[in-house]
């Protein structure tokens, strides 16, 4: 999974950003369940970047309501 800009999450379509946090959302899922279940992620700081970029998406869909 990438990790977007703002600028490049901006430059989406509706559809896009929604499948892009779709798939971001179920990758911080596996993370964490890898976490609790007591394992060592592979990249420990991928949690903080896709909570980042979730983030970023969910502030550019609320822009785009208002």
């Amino acid at each position: 999974m990438a990790i977007f800009k703002i600028d490049e999450i901006r430059n989406m379509n509706a559809e896009e950003i929604a499948e892009e946090l779709r798939k971001l959302e179920s990758e911080l899922i596996r993370e964490r369940g890898v976490v609790t279940a007591g394992g060592a992620p592979e990249k420990p700081g991928r949690i903080r970047d896709i909570r980042r970029t979730v983030a970023r998406i969910k502030t550019v869909q609320t822009e785009r309501r208002k």
